[in-house]
């Protein structure tokens, strides 16, 4: 069985005290001393506090405080999208708030091969990860366009350094479901010991990068299960957990579900909106290339946002994207639907749209059920 704890809280004085009891409760005292402990928030792009697109500033140096206070050492890490990582600390807060602690904070770099089981086995992991003592998960509640939600299973897919994270979008391709059995067999590998989801302000919408937006849902919840977290942020909003791409997998691969217990009253957060990420394979084989070009949801521009950087074009691992007469060109017959470049746009000018054709035939489903 698994305990969840959820609390109320807000970025304020008294989160420190609300974190600490959360860590408390689940055992956090028991942290040895010496240990080296790995504090893993989302640190996806440089981004506001009030954009919602980073674990808060506030609730990482909660962690750090805690750990210092174990008698252990802290490492703050994780591997960003776009964006160099002092400046993620900058705009995020992070420098700031962790300035006057004992604490190491900087991206992973080093990668090591370990197997995560089949059908992946060995894959490269970030080496601080693989080789910490204690894994403690920050993730943020958000939205995400291709796996519908990033939180505590898919936060530590973050540990996949760099680039190496686009090629694995591309090595699944169209198959969502093969994409979170790897999330999953990544999180069962790794094992963190607590993961506490950051749910003050959370992401809806378009997320997980900028083109989502903030909703208050004033919650932390904390578990040494991730697969709970996610499970307990799914009863929150009303989604069905087979719904959720990352409990499906852990369901089918029989590691969920389990026993919850929860310590705390879990929010009902209503009208919670959602990305509809689409089907990526429509019809018999003849027809396919058919239906990607005029069916398929797929990645679209806003001209008037898009400021041509590139970055877009930089992170698609199916090289989809081109820069042509100075304006983006979408391949889509090689777009895989990740919509990578939609999660690391610095100027939410990227979206997922239906295309006309498929939302009639949807329509035309809807009313033939």
């Amino acid at each position: 069985m698994s305990t969840v704890i959820i609390r109320n809280a807000a970025y304020d004085n008294a989160l420190t005290a609300t974190f600490a009891g959360i860590l408390d409760a689940l055992g956090g005292r028991d942290i040895p001393r010496g240990s080296r402990v790995l504090v893993k928030p989302n640190l996806l792009s440089p981004a506001r506090p009030e954009e919602a697109v980073l674990t808060h500033f506030s609730l990482v140096r909660a962690a750090v405080e805690y750990v210092l206070e174990r008698g252990a050492r802290p490492l703050v890490a994780d591997s960003p999208a776009i964006g160099a990582f002092t400046r993620i600390l900058k705009e995020g807060g992070l420098r700031e708030a962790l300035k006057d602690l004992p604490v190491e904070c900087r991206p992973f770099e080093e990668s090591v091969a370990v197997d995560v089981g089949p059908p992946f086995g060995s894959i490269e992991i970030a080496r601080e990860a693989v080789e910490a003592d204690v894994i403690l998960n920050l993730p943020k509640l958000k939205t995400h366009n291709a796996m519908l939600l990033t939180l505590g299973v898919k936060n530590l897919f973050g540990c996949v350094v760099g680039y190496r994270k686009p090629e694995w979008h591309m090595r699944t391709g169209v198959d969502r479901r093969m994409f979170a059995r790897l999330h999953v067999q990544i999180c069962r590998r790794l094992n963190p010991a607590f993961t506490v989801l950051d749910g003050v302000l959370a992401m809806e919408g378009e997320g997980p990068g900028k083109g989502g937006t903030p909703r208050p849902a004033g919650v932390l919840i904390g578990s040494r299960s991730a697969l709970a977290v996610d499970a307990c942020v799914c009863r929150m909003i009303g989604l069905s957990e087979g719904e959720l791409p990352s409990l499906a997998a852990a369901t089918a691969a029989g590691l969920w579900p389990e026993a919850v217990q929860l310590d705390g009253d879990l929010p009902a957060v209503r009208g919670f909106l959602l990305p509809r990420p689409g089907p990526l394979i429509y019809g018999p084989k003849r027809v396919q290339g058919f239906a990607r070009r005029h069916l398929l949801q797929r990645p679209v521009c806003d001209a008037a946002r898009c400021k041509l950087c590139g970055e877009c074009e930089k992170i698609c691992p199916a090289g989809a994207i081109r820069t042509r007469d100075k304006a983006l060109v979408f391949d889509y017959d090689r777009c895989i639907r990740c919509f990578c470049c939609s999660e690391v746009c610095p100027h939410a000018a990227l979206r997922s749209a239906e295309t006309p054709a498929g939302a009639v035939l949807r329509r035309i489903a809807r009313k033939m059920l």
